[in-house]
């Protein structure tokens, strides 16, 4: 969530505020109802898997990142053919859970292509600034869309209470009253 300064494409947002609106309605919820991980998913057919489902298969890399490095591994989109899950990590607390399935479901709403995570080389995660960007803005849209950033802060609603409200971190609801303008926003229709 607003890792870098990454300059979105023309129009990006415009179209992810509107897909974001357009999911939002097919699952029935208005601009200020909370989003539900898992009822998305459900709705994408994109299955969602617990971190710690695999502790029999992968011991090890589930203790270690469960555990000592459990802020190294939030989420992550595998691909079986052309099918995707998602697999996350269910030690973070709730808020967190929400913002990085969301961000994985936001890939495959975006149609972002699988791509290799790790160089074979190094061992060090590949990183691609503008699809992780896209994801960041499109969940984000979607678990606190425009018009709700902009009600947050006339509402007088404090960083905890939205978070609560919404299911999400309280960086998500700081990325969102900052990326929307809503503070401007909800000034100017004040006055």
């Amino acid at each position: 969530m607003g890792r870098t300064a990454t300059p979105f494409r023309r129009g990006f947002k415009t179209e992810a505020n509107r897909l974001a609106a357009e999911v939002r309605r097919e699952i029935g919820l208005g601009s200020m109802d909370r989003l539900d991980p898992i009822v998305l998913a459900e709705h994408l057919a994109i299955p969602i898997l617990a971190l710690s489902l695999f502790r029999n298969e992968c011991s090890d890399a589930v203790r270690h990142f469960s555990g000592v490095e459990s802020g190294a591994f939030s989420a992550v989109t595998v691909f079986d053919g052309a099918r995707r899950s998602v697999i996350y990590n269910d030690v973070h607390q709730s808020g967190r859970q929400s913002n990085d399935i969301v961000h994985e479901l936001s890939h495959g709403l975006l149609g972002h292509a699988p791509h290799v995570g790790v160089d074979g080389n190094t061992g060090c995660r590949i990183w691609h600034d503008e699809i992780e960007a896209e994801a960041d803005f499109l969940a984000g849209a979607l678990l606190v869309p425009d018009w709700a950033a902009v009600q947050i802060v006339r509402r007088r609603m404090s960083r905890g209470s939205a978070a609560k409200a919404f299911g999400v971190s309280l960086r998500m609801i700081d990325y969102r009253l900052n990326v929307t303008g809503a503070r401007s926003r909800a000034a100017r229709i004040q006055t």
